[in-house]
């Protein structure tokens, strides 16, 4: 199945969700923490089933679950069951799939709109070691390794309910063979790659993006690839470099503009959701057909996208419910 697919017969761009993160920190969640949002499953959960719900008003196609730091060995390492921690990664799917169920139950949400997927996120193995090599990729595993880190995660996101798996903020090659390779484990799934990248051809660990896609390429349950959680004036170049490599649809969700400076602690630069826009416009022209948000993007990014987007000329196929 190829969920993807369904929705850009329905839509010119298919529109992402934004940061969960910044949202929550919106909302007073203290995120100084080695599991980041994923400790608000824990916490607060009503307050991510709340966050998806304003993306989906925001007009965002697919919401991205709070599970991109939620791992069986990340919840172990705080003392936490074996069946707690399967069930809070369980919960950021139902949390997802609730909000999506209750917007679309108000008829007027369906007008010209397709109905908008929950991708399961399953972020990289950096992620979980929190010391800032989700952005290297120097860990120093094997593939089979890191299938073992992956497995159980997956299983479990798909079995909650899942409508397709987002790989993302991979920083090196051996990380998406791995979880490819993975995937073949669950034959009636499907996902998307999206690599974080360190300028306009290479992705963190310092591959060709284009040589990664080329491999993507004949992967049949890998939908969609491109970016995430990069800076925004590298997408359009990484957009180029994957369609030289690809036929499979180029999803691009970077970062809001902003650079974090660890000295002070805080963000720094422009988060301006017209600019955001503007850029993104450029992403589309270049042959985008995902857009959305990654760290510091908001609603009001979500937003400004999805206004552009519908604006659009639809596809013929399109079906107004």
């Amino acid at each position: 199945m190829n969920p993807i697919s369904g929705l850009l017969q329905q839509c010119p761009v298919v529109i992402l969700d934004g940061a969960m993160a910044t949202e929550l920190e919106r909302r007073g969640c203290d995120l100084r923490d080695s599991l980041w949002s994923a400790k608000v499953l824990h916490e607060a959960p009503e307050l991510i089933r709340q966050v998806h719900l304003d993306y989906f008003h925001a007009g965002a196609d697919i919401a991205i679950t709070a599970s991109y730091q939620a791992t069986m060995q990340g919840f172990r390492q705080r003392g936490l069951g074996r069946e707690e921690s399967q069930e809070l990664i369980r919960r950021s799917v139902r949390l997802a799939l609730e909000a999506r169920d209750e917007f679309w139950q108000e008829p007027s949400h369906r007008m010209g709109r397709a109905r908008p997927l929950v991708a399961a996120s399953v972020g990289p193995y950096g992620a979980f070691l929190a010391d800032g090599s989700e952005y290297r990729g120097d860990y120093d595993l094997s593939e089979e390794q890191l299938m073992e880190f992956h497995r159980e995660r997956m299983a479990l996101l798909l079995e909650a309910g899942a409508e397709i798996l987002a790989c993302e903020t991979l920083p090196c090659f051996i990380e998406a063979r791995a979880l490819t390779r993975l995937l073949a484990e669950f034959p009636s799934a499907s996902a998307w790659i999206t690599f974080s990248a360190r300028d306009a051809s290479h992705i963190c660990h310092g591959e060709l993006l284009a040589e990664c896609a080329a491999w993507l390429d004949d992967q049949p349950q890998i939908v969609a690839l491109g970016v995430n959680c990069t800076a925004p004036q590298y997408v359009a170049g990484l957009i180029q470099a994957a369609r030289s490599a690809t036929a499979k649809p180029i999803i691009v969700y970077p970062n809001s503009g902003e650079v974090y400076c660890v000295d002070t602690r805080s963000w720094k630069g422009t988060a301006s959701s017209s600019e955001f826009l503007a850029a993104a416009q450029e992403w589309y022209a270049r042959g985008a057909r995902l857009i959305g948000g990654c760290c510091r993007t908001t609603p009001d990014h979500i937003a400004a996208l999805a206004d552009w987007a519908r604006r659009l000329p639809r596809p013929p196929s399109i079906v107004h419910v």
